[in-house]
């Protein structure tokens, strides 16, 4: 009987061992998938002017390219560097502002705390930004 129970606590360790390593596999196969697919609907807006328009079944997960842009310094360096003679300083106060407004969405998204008005911030600020790069 002893046998038999310390067998099952074995094939349990196993199992959580296991179920572990298999939760690991699969939240990195799952961030690999969403910055994959992220960075080919930035390029498809960069090439093609429209945005990707995900399958039905999927609502929760919503590319934003300016969301991106920090994130993704090596590949936009050299198209940054273009457009950066149109931008304001970066010293500029809406851009120390919206870098302000980018790191609060992180931590709220971090947090799991609703962001959609933090996200509605930073898109005003970047209209703004536009804006005054035009003028």
């Amino acid at each position: 009987m002893d046998s038999v129970i310390a067998e099952y606590q074995k094939w349990k360790q196993q199992g959580h061992a296991l179920r572990a390593q298999a939760k690991e596999a699969m939240e990195t196969r799952f961030r690999d998938l969403l910055t994959e697919a992220a960075q080919i609907a930035q390029d498809y807006h960069q090439d093609f002017g429209a945005a990707l328009k995900p399958p039905a079944s999927i609502t929760a997960f919503r590319f934003k390219a300016a969301a991106a842009k920090g994130k993704k310094s090596t590949s936009k360096s050299a198209a940054s560097a273009v457009v950066a003679p149109s931008k304001p300083s970066p010293q500029s106060p809406l851009e120390k502002k919206l870098a302000q407004a980018r790191a609060k969405l992180d931590a709220a998204k971090a947090a799991g705390k609703p962001s959609r008005n933090i996200e509605d911030k930073v898109y005003e600020i970047e209209d703004e930004i536009r804006l005054a790069a035009k003028a």
